[in-house]
Formats: structure tokens, sequence, C-alpha cells
């Protein structure tokens, strides 16, 4: 059965202008798309500025004449300037977010003879970008005119390959999808952008399984449901985001929670149960801390993943349900995999696109962007604007991007600060006693058990340079060595640490090599990586 045709265009201010009786000897495009007797189209969301109402109003009044079967919805656009593209693509942006298109059901028509040339370029880009899902229609007058005649209809269809060319000056979609990824955060760590920019363009162009690696609070599963989310603006998934922190899931219940179970097929199973994979047909499944699944588990996981099919607990007849699957660790799985841990054979499965989320600690350029946003977002669920006086503001940041704050929680750690510092203000300013204050307690929070107290444990120069080389070294020397060797033995890896110690300088280089500067500045006290490494 052919689907419903749904076209979506501006009204043309002069194309499609005319009040008296002589308008219906001209053509008029968009009065043009009801008048072709092998098409009906079912409805038209016909856009048009203020100012033009009454236009609007005679146009679907004579689309009604020639086309009952025509729906005609009138759609205002409040525009200062018709011809500003950021504020008609901003205007259409929002408009396409938010509007039911249902791709099962309808087909979109995108006319593109109307309006503006602004106008068109952003119904172009949103075309091309899939935000409006379906083809372009360009209209064009008949050779003769005569009353009723409609003209020509061309389709363009940006999905075949003739049209790549133009499809490719337009990148303007792409910028906006990473930044809905880094939820409008202007993010300024180099490293983290790039691999933002990377994820954005496997997250709309790949379904194979992506990996997020990152300590707890790095965000990984904020990013999971993000790229989730872009995917389903350009109707690219249809199904539902489902996650679950593989770290709960334990025993028996653990593979039926996955996989659903056959009624009667264990003591308890009183029906029978879809499982997650189920669930997520034709959307997202996010495994958190995937490293913490069993081995049977691993096992079935693996085949329903490359197969689409997997058996529920205690069936013996297969089900399908076809996922992209997103997974979160914050382990080396690769170490997993050396130790018989985890399965080989998956890791290569889910290892096709891997990202290393850095933690907060080692994007402190990004804290004040993030606390920023933060603050807004408090204001937005609280209805009360709260901000920092300037030295507070000054005072917060100096101590969140210094060595001391460790943000062994990340982003969860300043989220929770950035709270009772918004929640403690009194008329809405953040004073410095206040700062004074959380800063005190974030130093206590950080000194109590766990990797926290390890990171600001003491470090025995001792053991690894010698009574007699330590004695010889200045306090200055000391000092700044026993900081350096804290952060490396924290570190994952030699650049990892590099990046770490060398945060700010580092963005004045030309050509950058962490890991070198940092290699030679521990072979002047006679120090290797891989004793720290051991240590």
């Amino acid at each position: 059965m052919k689907k419903p045709i749904v076209v979506i265009g501006f009204l043309g201010t002069q194309l499609d202008a005319g009040q008296g009786a002589g308008r219906w000897n001209k053509w008029r495009p968009t009065v043009s798309l009801a008048q072709h007797e092998d098409m009906v189209v079912a409805r038209m969301e016909l856009l048009y500025t203020l100012r033009h109402k009454a236009l609007a109003e005679v146009v679907k009044a004579d689309i009604a004449t020639v086309s009952p079967e025509t729906t005609v919805n009138l759609v205002p656009l409040d525009l200062e300037d018709p011809w500003d593209f950021g504020e008609v693509y901003t205007r259409l942006y929002d408009w396409a977010r938010a509007y039911p298109f249902d791709t099962e059901r309808e087909q979109y028509w995108t006319h593109i003879t109307t309006g503006t040339h602004v106008a068109q370029i952003c119904m172009f880009l949103l075309s091309e970008s899939r935000v409006v899902p379906g083809v372009l229609a360009q209209t064009s007058p008949p050779k003769k005119q005569r009353e009723g005649e409609g003209g020509k209809c061309t389709l363009i269809d940006l999905d075949l390959s003739r049209y790549d060319v133009i499809a490719r000056r337009f990148d303007a979609e792409q910028r906006d999808a990473v930044a809905f990824l880094k939820s409008g955060i202007a993010t300024r760590n180099a490293r983290f952008n790039a691999l933002i920019d990377e994820i954005e363009r496997v997250a709309v162009r790949s379904r194979a399984p992506i990996l997020l690696v990152g300590p707890t609070g790095a965000g990984k599963s904020f990013l999971a449901r993000r790229m989730f989310e872009l995917k389903q603006a350009r109707h690219q998934m249809t199904g539902p985001f489902v996650e679950v922190n593989c770290a709960t899931l334990r025993g028996d219940g653990a593979a039926s929670t996955l996989f659903g179970h056959k009624k009667g097929s264990f003591t308890g199973a009183a029906s029978d149960r879809p499982g997650l994979l189920r669930t997520a047909n034709q959307g997202a499944l996010f495994l958190d801390e995937i490293g913490e699944l069993g081995p049977d588990e691993q096992a079935m996981l693996l085949k329903a993943i490359e197969e689409k099919r997997f058996f529920p607990v205690g069936a013996d007849k297969e089900v399908e349900s076809d996922f992209q699957l997103i997974a979160g660790t914050n382990r080396d799985l690769r170490s997993d995999v050396a130790e018989g841990r985890f399965r080989e054979d998956l890791f290569a499965r889910i290892n096709l696109w891997t990202y290393d989320l850095p933690g907060l600690a080692q994007r402190p350029e990004d804290i004040e962007p993030n606390v920023d946003h933060l603050l807004a977002i408090h204001a937005a669920e609280n209805h009360r604007v709260v901000r920092f006086n300037a030295e507070a503001r000054a005072a917060y940041l100096r101590f969140a991007q210094s060595g001391e704050a460790i943000w062994s929680g990340n982003f969860r750690d300043l989220s929770a600060s950035v709270t009772r510092l918004a929640t403690l203000a009194d008329g809405g300013r953040i004073p410095v006693a206040l700062v004074e204050a959380e800063i005190a307690r974030l130093r206590w929070l950080w000194k109590r058990g766990g990797p926290a107290a390890a990171v600001s444990g003491d470090v025995d120069l001792d053991a690894l340079l010698g009574e007699e080389r330590v004695a010889a070294l200045d306090l200055f020397d000391r000092l700044q060595l026993e900081a350096v060797v804290r952060v490396c033995k924290q570190a994952r890896s030699l650049s990892d640490a590099g990046r770490q110690l060398f945060q700010a300088s580092r963005e004045q280089r030309s050509v950058v090599n962490d890991a070198d500067r940092l290699r030679k500045y521990l072979a002047k006290h006679g120090i290797e990586w891989g004793r720290l490494a051991e240590a």
C-alpha cells in the first residue's frame, strides 16, 4: 500500500500571491502541488511568516477547492528577519525536532521552490541531515499556462549517490550534532573535542557495537543516551534506549534479565519474560560495566550480537532482536582477556569502536564550562538563578583546576559540589566564604579511604632512588618529584600522566609529546616508567 504524501514547504509570498479571479490564470507553486491528477497530497504543512497570514488563508482555501482530499495545516513562524540564516535555521530546526514524523506510515516531501533563498538552503540542510526525513520536491510551471494545469513536480532523493558532491558541502548539521552530544557545553579540551567529533560520525553512520572506557562518573552512561537520542532524532532508531549495570546482575537472574525466560523454566518463573535484549529491539542497549558479566552470559551475548538471535532461558526456540550495543567499562578488558576473565571473541566483537573517556582531572580546562552548565540546570529545575561573585568564582576554579583537586568521582563529584553551592547560596549569590567551606568539604571527602586516599598518600622516594640520592635533593626538587610520582602511579600510561602534568603548557606547543617530556624528567632522577607502573 502506497504511503500518503505529506508536503512541507514555505508559502511563496510572490509566486503564490493573488486575490482576485485572475489568480487562477497564473501558476502558483504551492497550489500546483494539489493539481496533479496522478498524485494526491494527503496533508500539507504550510509555513508562513505572521504578516502573510491573509495570503496563507487564501492559498489554503484554494487548495481545498482543487483537492478536497488535502488537509492544509498553517504553520506560523515568528521571524524578525527571513533573510537571517541563523534565525531561520533555528526556527525550522526547532519546529522539525518537535514534529511527530512517522516514516513507517507516511512519506514526506520538502518543497524547495518557494521561500527565500535562505529558507530554501535551510530546508535543504534539514532534509540532507534527515532532521526532516524524505525527499525534496521541486516544482516548475507548465510550458503553456492553462487553468487547472499543475506543471511539473520533480523529486530529489539525497540518499542517491549522484547528490554526494552537493551533500558534502553542508556540515552545519554535523556541528549541531557534536554540540548535542556535549549538551551544548563549550568544552575546551582538545583531546575530548576530537573524541566527540569522531563519536558523532560513528553514531550517525554505524550500527556496530561501541565500547566506552573510562573511570566511574566520567559520563559513559550520559554519552550513550545522547548517542541514542541523536540517532533517534535522525529517524535511524524507532525502538527504546535500554540501560543496565551488569554489576547488578548476579546468579541465575542475570541471564533471565538480559535474555528473558519461558514460564516454568526455573523456580519462580511464573510467566514469560521478554528480557532486556528483546525490549531494545530497533533501539539501543547500553550494558554498563560489561566486564562484570559471567562467562555464560558473555557467550549468549556474543551470539545475540552476531546473529541477532538467541535462546531465552528454558526456551527451545530462538527469538530475534535487532539492537545496537553500546558497552561501558572502567576496567582494562585487555587484561581481563589475558587473564581469562573476559572472552577474547566477545572483546574482539565489541572493540571495533572503542573510546577512552578522560576523567575530569584530566580535563581541567573543561571544569569552568561544566560549572556554568550545572548552574544553568539548577536554575531550570529550581526556578532560581544562582551566580558566583567574581572573587568566589576565581577561588573555586583555582582549586578545582589544581593538582589538589583529584575529582575521584569525576562529574558526580562536580555536580554534587555545584548543587551544594547553589542550594546554600543566599540571595542567588555564591560568596568566597561558601566556596572556602566547599573546598574544605572536598578535601575531607578525598582524604577518606579508597582510591582517593591512595592518590594523596606518601610517596617512598627512598625506595625509588635510595637514601643518599634523596638526601642530596633540595626540598623544592623533592616535593616536586613526589607530586609527579603520585600522578604517574595513578595514571593509565606514560602519555596519560604527561597529559595531566603538562595540561597547560602542552596547548602552547606546535608539537606535543607529553610522554617524551615526562620520560626525560624521570630519567634525570634515574627513574624508569616501568618501575613506577610496577610499584
